[in-house]
Formats: structure tokens, sequence, C-alpha cells
């Protein structure tokens, strides 16, 4: 029985060790993913301004 319990507890441990860097992991892509997102947007809104202006020259 000790030995079951050593090894549920080892288990545990090295699976909130895994989760803990996976969460790292995750919000690093998920703040690439947001940088990228904010530059597609970003270049969108500016073409869009640039083509506004440019109707208004006409």
């Amino acid at each position: 029985m000790d030995s079951l319990t050593t090894f549920l507890v080892a288990h545990i441990g090295q699976s909130d060790a895994l989760l803990m860097q996976a969460r790292q992991v995750v919000g690093l892509v998920a703040a690439v993913l947001a940088a990228m997102l904010a530059g597609q947007l970003g270049r969108h809104g500016t073409d869009r301004l640039l083509a506004r202006r440019e109707r208004a020259d006409d």
C-alpha cells in the first residue's frame, strides 16, 4: 500500500510540473498569436484609412 501511495504522490507531482511548463508554452503561443492578430488588424485598419482618404481627395 505504501508503494502505491508513493507512486500516486510522485505521479501527481510530475503532472503538476508538466502542467506548469505547459502553461508557459500556452502563454507564449497565445502572446505570439495575439501579436500577429494585432499586426493584421492594424494593417487592415491602416489600409482602410488610406483608402478613405484617397476617396475624399477624389
